[in-house]
């Protein structure tokens, strides 16, 4: 790839967007800790359980694929103090066909305010804008319903529902929602 996937940072009403780095570690074991237990149905990282040995690896990892251009997670942290409030990135980058996806998951304390929607809208209009997306989409479990509800509220429409397409955490076959931006949508 020859283009800049995330400029550091982006900033919006409430948040500072910025790209996963390795001293985040400690910073990502503590949210991920107090939210466990609400994504463990959705997530299979936080079913198997978290060390922070595992996420400062995993900062690290994130970190240089950013720097080589594959790949991004980002972070949505408060404004005012800094504090961790949900990852989210760009994924799957197509640069032939412009299509990217975004995956998310928030601290709990954070629920309910309105955070994550802002994060999400903010890295998709940066897709669709700075990267000339053609598509912007997400994954998720039908059963899912706060994640799913967050996608219709930060303006992704519903493509449909595929139905036995995946493995679910409990690896069993599972439903999944569709859903994307498009520049059809924005135009």
């Amino acid at each position: 790839m020859t283009e800049s996937i995330f400029p550091q940072p982006i900033e919006t009403e409430h948040l500072l967007i910025r790209v996963a780095e390795p001293k985040d570690a400690a910073m990502l074991y503590q949210a991920a800790s107090e939210s466990i237990e609400a994504l463990k149905p959705w997530l299979l990282w936080a079913k198997q359980g978290i060390t922070l040995e595992a996420l400062t690896e995993y900062c690290q990892t994130s970190y240089a694929k950013y720097w080589l251009n594959e790949d991004v997670t980002v972070f949505f942290l408060l404004k005012t103090n800094g504090e961790f409030v949900g990852s989210s990135g760009l994924h799957h980058a197509n640069w032939q066909l412009r299509q990217f996806e975004i995956g998310y998951w928030g601290r709990v304390r954070y629920s309910q305010q309105g955070l994550m929607k802002e994060g999400v809208q903010a890295l998709s209009s940066h897709a669709m804008q700075q990267l000339r997306a053609n598509r912007v989409c997400l994954r998720i479990d039908d059963k899912n319903t706060k994640s799913w509800r967050l996608a219709e509220h930060a303006g992704f429409k519903v493509e449909g529902i595929l139905r036995c397409s995946q493995l679910g955490v409990e690896n069993q076959l599972c439903a999944m929602r569709i859903y994307a931006k498009t520049i059809q949508d924005v135009t």
